[in-house]
């Protein structure tokens, strides 16, 4: 498993922040890797269940999100199911008028188990760099 957690403190307040982010066409936006996220449907929670795939290395890699705990202006728990499996978390925080923004996930490790040692320092690397990113091009979308 790959673990990932960063933050952003946002001048914009939690509700355009949440707002932004609840939309799942605007992840691409913001996720460099990111090439594809549609909204399938909203679900009774009030969250949403979204196709996706990410474009990495040159290979493709598509499945479902689908949000699990769903509490508007605090978090958004998603599963993610397909050929990349996990947990991406956001919480959402009130500060000072703005909005912290905590990004947290786990990723099962693609591919055969017996590559797991080796490919997991590579996909911790590449994740914290995508997150970081997709933190500061959300704060370019979202600046007030």
């Amino acid at each position: 498993m790959v673990n990932v957690r960063e933050h952003i403190d946002l001048s914009t307040p939690v509700d355009r922040v949440f707002d932004f982010m609840d939309a799942p066409a605007h992840q691409a936006a913001v996720t460099p890797s990111l090439s594809e996220s549609t909204l399938l449907e909203r679900l009774p929670n009030g969250g949403a269940r979204a196709r996706y795939t990410y474009r990495i290395l040159g290979l493709s890699f598509s499945g479902e999100v689908r949000a699990t705990d769903y509490v508007p202006g605090e978090r958004i728990v998603w599963s993610m199911t397909g050929d990349l499996q996990g947990t991406i978390r956001w919480y959402f925080e009130s500060i000072d008028g703005g909005c912290r923004l905590t990004y947290a996930a786990t990723y099962q490790v693609p591919g055969p188990r017996l590559l797991h040692p080796l490919a997991q320092p590579f996909i911790r690397r590449y994740n914290e760099r995508e997150v970081h990113a997709l933190l500061h091009n959300l704060e370019t979308r979202v600046a007030s």
